[in-house]
Order: C-alpha cells, then structure tokens, then sequence
C-alpha cells in the first residue's frame, strides 16, 4: 500500500477517472466558466497595465467644418426648413 503514494501520478490518474465518471455531464459547463473565467482574468490584467498609460489618439476627433446649402434647399417662398427638397409638401 505504501507503494502507491510514492509519486503523485497513481494518484492524479485515480482523481481524472473519478471525475470522467461522476461529473461528465457537468464537465462542458464547467469548462466554459473557466473559459469566462480565463478571458476575465485576462482582460482585468490587459487593463492594469494600461492603467497608467495614456490613451492612444485614434484621430476621431470631431472635424470642424462650414455649413454648406444646398441649391435646391432655398424655397421660393422664403420659408427655410430642416425637411430635405424632395420630402417637402
């Protein structure tokens, strides 16, 4: 008997069939809560090592520009309208 405890791996082979033979209909879920888990984790640390880091400038800042009429906009009437041409009534 004392043969059996001299390495880890007798040990680790009796815990994996023991697992693959009571819990098999549970091991896909928890599988893919260790994968939520891992991608959590991995981002949480993405994260801290950005935190101090500023931001990177991506050009998506707002571009002023002029306001542009259009030639069909203008009625004759004088009236101006958000409402584009051909939608007008």
């Amino acid at each position: 008997m004392g043969k059996l405890f001299e390495s880890p791996w007798p040990i680790l082979i009796i815990i994996i069939v023991a697992l693959l033979l009571f819990a098999a209909p549970k091991l896909p879920a928890m599988a893919r809560s260790l994968g939520q888990s891992m991608r959590i984790i991995k981002s949480e640390v993405k994260e801290m090592k950005n935190d101090g880091k500023p931001a990177a400038k991506d050009d998506s800042d707002p571009v002023e520009g002029k306001v542009v009429n259009h030639p069909e906009a203008n009625s004759k009437s004088g009236n101006d309208t958000d409402v584009p041409p051909a939608t007008r009534s």
